[in-house]
């Protein structure tokens, strides 16, 4: 199983601090979560039915003309690859290592191509795979060539998968409403803005045909009741949704320029920033030390990913520990 952040208990016992000293800003996700109402009680008792009004929620939501909720994007990543005959495929790099790890793990032909080097690459595949934006390092590319690059890979019956996990607070560069041609494949997830990643809820935007394919190998009851409920309560909060993406944008630029006043040069969204950093280990080391669980990136990105503090004594504690770095 591939490493991924959140995994604080790992953290408690590698450095015998317990879990309620820590400040866990390793995964990216929203720290002001949104307030869950209770399900209904049936939710617990009936078998989990699909509920049309989450998949209209959600296609209102995402501006898609089709959605098929799964449960988390996870789902839909480790499918997908099951759909194809064995295919050419890129992903790019650095991004998500789940895309590659699964897309590898059935017989595929993989090749992970840097952003830089993606458009050289599109005519020599049968399915792209992009984070846009980028898990870890927040690049983006303009909306305008991924649908160019979408038509060209549908011309030859390929896919451009494109995972906007983290894009809701960048609603504008979304291909959420043009994913009902063929060939495109957008994915998005309840658990990075709403702040809900334990619901294991995501969805996926594409032609009718392929949703249809996707939903009868992911079979019956895909997703929980009561986590469809408090889905259905979330995409329809139009008010806390517009409140949200006004705080993030400002704690994002807050975490920014906190950064760059201790000499660190980062990029990334609304929920996250990242830099390259030569002394990674060392950095995550005197992270953890202080009690700050962040995530380290040791391979094809060699760098740091750093989310949102949860209140200003996060705040400040995390300001402490990077002007302790800073002094070293």
């Amino acid at each position: 199983m591939l490493e991924h952040g959140g995994n604080l208990r790992d953290a408690a016992r590698e450095y015998g601090r317990p879990l309620a000293d820590w400040i866990d800003l390793s995964t990216g996700i929203n720290p002001h979560w949104y307030a869950a109402p209770a399900p209904d009680a049936n939710a617990w008792h009936r078998l989990p039915e699909s509920d049309p009004a989450l998949a209209a929620a959600a296609c209102s939501y995402y501006d898609a003309p089709a959605m098929l909720p799964v449960a988390g994007t996870q789902a839909a990543i480790q499918a997908l690859p099951r759909l194809r005959a064995p295919s050419r495929v890129v992903v790019a790099a650095p991004s998500y290592a789940e895309h590659a790890h699964h897309w590898g793990q059935q017989g595929h032909q993989l090749r992970q191509v840097p952003y830089a080097q993606l458009a050289d690459a599109v005519d020599s595949c049968d399915v792209l795979v992009v984070c846009n934006p980028n898990n870890p390092t927040g690049e983006r590319i303009a909306p305008a060539l991924l649908l160019a690059w979408a038509t060209r890979l549908a011309a030859r019956g390929g896919w451009l998968v494109v995972d906007e996990a983290f894009g809701d607070t960048e609603a504008h560069a979304s291909l959420g409403p043009h994913s009902g041609q063929p060939g495109l494949i957008v994915l998005r997830s309840i658990g990075k803005f709403f702040g809900l990643a334990g619901l294991r809820l995501g969805f996926v935007a594409a032609h009718p045909a392929l949703l249809g394919q996707l939903a009868d190998m992911l079979g019956p009851w895909a997703v929980s009741g009561p986590a469809q409920q408090v889905a259905l309560a979330a995409l329809t909060d139009t008010h806390w949704q517009n409140a949200m993406r006004e705080r993030l944008r400002g704690e994002g630029d807050r975490l920014h320029q906190l950064l760059a006043t201790h000499g660190i040069a980062s990029s990334g969204t609304a929920l996250f920033q990242w830099w390259p950093e030569d002394r990674a280990e060392a950095f995550w080391r005197h992270m953890a030390e202080s009690g700050i669980w962040v995530r380290l990136f040791r391979h094809a990105a060699h760098g740091i990913r750093l989310g949102l503090p949860l209140d200003e004594h996060a705040w400040l504690r995390l300001q402490q520990a990077l002007t302790a770095w800073k002094h070293t």
